[in-house]
């Protein structure tokens, strides 16, 4: 039973390593939502998201979740009319990031709980890996 609690525990850590990658990705997302170019008609900031994959640990036999790579969203950038800015263009236009900051904190949130559901499982198991200790003893 303890190799489970173990494999348990393993499991939920790396979705804690996961979700914690998730956050800080949305985090930056968030902080550059208004980050334009430099220049006349250069790119803004592109944002960023994750992708999750599953890897088999053979040592444990389980499965976790790793991050499979942090790309970028290909989705196109909207512009807004801002003459005085220096990356406006001779028309005035400004290309702004493809970050929408609803999208951005449902992810947030998403995360947020997968990570609190993760850390609960490592608590249920560390008790339960307790409470069997407890029995032996006995």
């Amino acid at each position: 039973m303890s190799d489970a609690l173990n494999a348990a525990m393993k499991v939920a850590a790396s979705g804690l390593d996961a979700q914690s990658t998730r956050l800080r990705v949305v985090s930056e997302n968030m902080a550059n939502a208004q980050s334009t170019g430099s220049t006349p008609g250069s790119d803004p900031y592109r944002r960023k998201v994750v992708d999750f994959s599953s890897v088999l640990d053979r040592a444990t036999g389980v499965s976790e979740v790793k991050i499979d790579r942090v790309d970028t969203d290909p989705s196109d950038f909207t512009s807004e009319y801002d003459p005085g800015n220096p990356a406006a263009d001779d028309k005035g236009m400004v290309k702004m990031p493809n970050v929408n900051m609803i999208s951005e904190m449902a992810d947030m949130r998403e995360a947020n709980r997968s990570y609190e559901a993760n850390l609960q499982t490592i608590k249920q198991a560390r008790d339960l890996i307790s409470m069997t200790i407890g029995l032996l003893r006995s």
